[in-house]
């Protein structure tokens, strides 16, 4: 039997998530687990849309997890605790996941597919988000404390490393010397 012909007999050929019936199709929930049928949700094309893309989502149609929720299909509970977790900001998804109750794995599985919004970012002037190994531009000329010499505006800076304690500090190699930079002074190059 193949994916969609399991989870159509375990959905009953509805969304699994909001009920909804018709062009439905199987989402597999990352990361994979087992590589069948129990890694997949059967959804409509309104879910499916809003899972994949955050800035179409509309909180009154996740009303529906206040039913999908109480599922005892792993991946059902794990997509719903995800889209809750996303508008955990309205108040209502809130209240809904702390009644949820989900076993260890499933719990650890559902926070693998979430970006942890406490972790630090590092963003440039323009709002570009940095990484280990970026390749930046200043946009101001910077004097080096402790350096004796001024870091002039257009200066790439290769390979920097983030600061994994503060969002603002960057650090790269100038005239040979390393310095720590603030995020807001600098650009991301390609």
């Amino acid at each position: 039997m193949s994916f969609e012909k399991e989870l159509q007999a375990r959905s009953g050929d509805v969304c699994e998530l909001c009920g909804a019936n018709g062009d439905l199709q199987g989402f597999e929930v990352a990361p994979v687990r087992k590589g069948n049928a129990d890694d997949h949700v059967l959804v409509c094309p309104t879910c499916l849309e809003q899972i994949t893309d955050a800035s179409k989502t509309d909180a009154n149609h996740w009303r529906c997890l206040n039913d999908s929720m109480w599922s005892t299909v792993p991946a059902v509970q794990v997509m719903a605790w995800r889209m809750l977790h996303r508008l955990k900001a309205e108040g209502w998804p809130q209240d809904l996941l702390d009644m949820l109750y989900l076993d260890e794995e499933t719990l650890e599985w559902a926070k693998a597919g979430v970006e942890d919004e406490d972790a630090i970012k590092h963003v440039d002037s323009n709002g570009n988000i940095l990484q280990n190994g970026d390749n930046v531009v200043l946009i101001k000329d910077l004097n080096v404390k402790g350096g004796g010499f001024t870091a002039k505006r257009g200066t790439a800076v290769r390979g920097i490393r983030l600061d994994p304690d503060n969002a603002e500090y960057i650090e790269g190699k100038v005239e040979g010397q390393q310095i720590v930079i603030l995020t807001q002074y600098v650009k991301k190059s390609n």
